[in-house]
């Protein structure tokens, strides 16, 4: 196996993780302990399930650092292919990490619900109320990090496109400028209103779809080797010495 070959799977294993992790809060802990609308439902569930709710927090932090190791590895695995494409890719993905953070920030006000004692002052329902508004600012400030979610999927695409002559990578290329416009979407969604949630919905489906393909296309294939060019100039006159003699 060749260096490209194994900084592209160690590439798709870091991107599995971060699919890994990432989508566990979502799907199966926000989505179990969030009761849209009513504040005492929502905090009843987390206290009577808080390891689930610390387990999603970590699994959100696993998530960014994962993030970050992949973004390493992708920039050794496409500087060659372009490196300035291959920075902003990067920027992009750093950018991400800190307001990853700053949004668990938010979440952990709940946690002290259960154990601290001068909550006592405030009534229940002040409690829930607070506690609520607390995880409506990190759903919808967790919007924000979808910008850039998004955005570095595009120098990705571009990246990948070049990568390669063959039909598949090319297409995946595409695929992942196209779905980097599903975060951007989810964005818009909370914070201009569409009312599309359909479109919104497919379009992220397109996104997770083509990451999806990119991780396989990682494990499986990868960027092609990028040969060196020759240096005719140096070349030439070594010939020509050749010659003479």
């Amino acid at each position: 196996m060749n260096g490209n070959k194994k900084t592209s799977r160690i590439a798709g294993f870091w991107y599995l993780l971060v699919a890994i992790f990432g989508s566990f809060n979502p799907m199966f802990v926000y989505s179990k302990l969030y009761v849209s609308g009513d504040a005492a439902a929502t905090i009843n569930n987390i206290l009577t399930s808080e390891r689930l709710f610390r387990i999603g927090i970590l699994s959100s932090l696993i998530t960014t650092i994962c993030f970050l190791l992949l973004a390493n590895v992708l920039y050794k695995l496409f500087k060659s292919v372009d490196k300035d494409l291959v920075r902003l890719m990067v920027i992009f993905i750093v950018s991400s990490v800190p307001l990853a953070y700053l949004q668990m920030l938010k979440l952990a006000p709940i946690l002290l619900m259960g154990s601290g004692k001068y909550l006592s002052a405030l009534e229940p329902i002040q409690l829930q109320a607070l506690a609520m508004a607390f995880l409506d600012t990190y759903e919808l400030g967790g919007f924000i990090t979808y910008i850039f979610y998004g955005l570095w999927m595009f120098p990705l695409g571009l990246l990948v496109f070049k990568s390669r002559a063959d039909f598949i990578t090319k297409a995946l290329g595409v695929s992942l400028m196209i779905g980097c416009f599903g975060y951007l979407a989810k964005f818009l969604e909370a914070y201009l209103p569409l009312n599309h949630p359909a479109i919104t919905s497919l379009w992220m489906t397109v996104t997770i779809i083509a990451e999806v393909l990119c991780i396989l296309w990682l494990f499986i294939k990868g960027p092609a080797d990028q040969k060196p060019a020759l240096n005719q100039a140096s070349s030439q006159p070594a010939m020509e010495i050749i010659t003479i003699k």
